[in-house]
């Protein structure tokens, strides 16, 4: 893991204050909310495989939203109470970035949502995810077109 310090230099001040300061990007602004490419979505910080374009779909939030998780065991839950009422925080499990929240109403097959923000997010195209080292994941996307 990079150090904060590195982490300061190496991110945006957006993507530092969403992914370690526990913020929120604004909606309709950002990187992914509306980006239709095929790939994968990892942890900026770390690396871990989070999330496939072929588990999002658009919620109308404004940010990037998924009915499934990529890798569950990369995502830790949280209680949060900031606004006052209890929702379900989402972090990476070895990076520690705040993604976003998870809710009970996300489309079939799992009811879930995962709003997540674009600026704890990195994005690994379709066609570079083999060089990129998660060719595991390539299968994924012959299921689809098949």
């Amino acid at each position: 893991m990079p150090s904060d310090e590195e982490l300061r230099r190496v991110l945006d001040p957006l993507q530092y204050a969403v992914s370690r300061g526990d913020g929120t990007e604004p909606p309709f602004q950002n990187e992914f909310w509306n980006s239709h490419a095929e790939g994968i979505y990892v942890d900026l910080v770390s690396g871990e495989p989070l999330f496939a374009s072929v588990h999002k779909y658009d919620s109308g939030t404004g940010w990037p939203s998924f009915f499934k998780a990529l890798e569950p065991q990369c995502l830790i839950e949280k209680s949060d109470f900031k606004l006052g009422v209890e929702r379900v925080e989402i972090r990476s499990r070895y990076g520690n970035s705040h993604l976003g929240h998870v809710f009970d109403d996300g489309p079939a097959p799992t009811g879930k949502r995962f709003c997540m923000n674009s600026s704890s997010l990195g994005f690994i195209a379709k066609d570079e995810m083999r060089a990129a080292g998660y060719e595991d994941y390539l299968d994924l996307f012959e299921r689809k077109t098949s």
